[in-house]
């Protein structure tokens, strides 16, 4: 039966410098244009931005019908291949970008104690006007026993924040508690989910040959910017079909 979802897409760049940065926006970029196209709800929880326009992380909460069976193949280390606007020299240079997509989980699901996590409030350095700036309504919190931190800072209160990080942390824990039950975490694995990064490359976007390969299933895609643009759901049906 369709329900409606919601998932934490985490989004970080990786190496690469400041082309990184420009790499994991646009992939922020393509999967908000699917999301709108798909009449999904996005928003941005917190992010930080380099000093060129990109941004070094990016978590946002995205809820719609089935949306964590679209995106959960998303999850991996996205690699490009391109020459940079910055580059004089005409070298194509290789940046990445991990991607990490949780579902979210009720609080009747995974209990956190108040002993367990360390709260600190912070200035929001987000959009929200001057109040946002001026009042320390941002929060992070830190799980102290898997020292996995997670943040806050674009809605107006306090509270909202809190709820909003303690929502991402839920789902961390989760998804750890999950892998587990199947035998599939390893502590490697327990510090990806931590940081958003995940080892395994599973996409590459050739700008030079116009072409995205999937490395899982061997398949690849022309038509680069169409599917930078959000047209991602023929990547998707694939996907679904040869992953099980």
């Amino acid at each position: 039966m369709d329900e409606s979802q919601k998932i934490i897409l985490e989004i970080r760049a990786g190496a690469g410098g400041d082309e990184a940065g420009l790499f994991a926006l646009e992939l922020w970029r393509m999967y908000h244009r699917f999301a709108e196209r798909h009449g999904f709800k996005t928003e941005i929880i917190d992010s930080s931005h380099s000093n060129v326009g990109g941004v070094k992380t990016l978590v946002a909460q995205l809820a719609g019908v089935n949306i964590y069976d679209l995106f959960k193949y998303e999850s991996g280390v996205h690699r490009v291949q391109r020459i940079p606007k910055t580059e004089k020299s005409g070298r194509i240079h290789t940046s990445t970008a991990s991607v990490a997509v949780l579902k979210e989980v009720p609080e009747k699901e995974v209990i956190i104690n108040p002993q367990d996590i360390k709260v600190d409030t912070f200035r929001s350095s987000g959009p929200g006007g001057q109040n946002v700036n001026k009042v320390e309504s941002a929060i992070r919190i830190t799980h102290l026993a898997s020292g996995i931190v997670v943040s806050s800072q674009t809605q107006r209160s306090q509270l909202q924040n809190r709820e909003r990080a303690m929502a991402i942390l839920r789902a961390k824990l989760a998804e750890i508690e999950r892998e587990k039950a199947t035998g599939q975490m390893t502590s490697d694995r327990k510090a990806q989910i931590g940081t958003g990064e995940r080892v395994e490359k599973i996409r590459t976007y050739n700008f030079p040959q116009d072409r995205i390969t999937d490395h899982r299933i061997g398949k690849s895609w022309q038509r680069i910017e169409k599917i930078l643009d959000g047209d991602l759901d023929s990547i998707i049906e694939s996907l679904s079909k040869n992953i099980k």
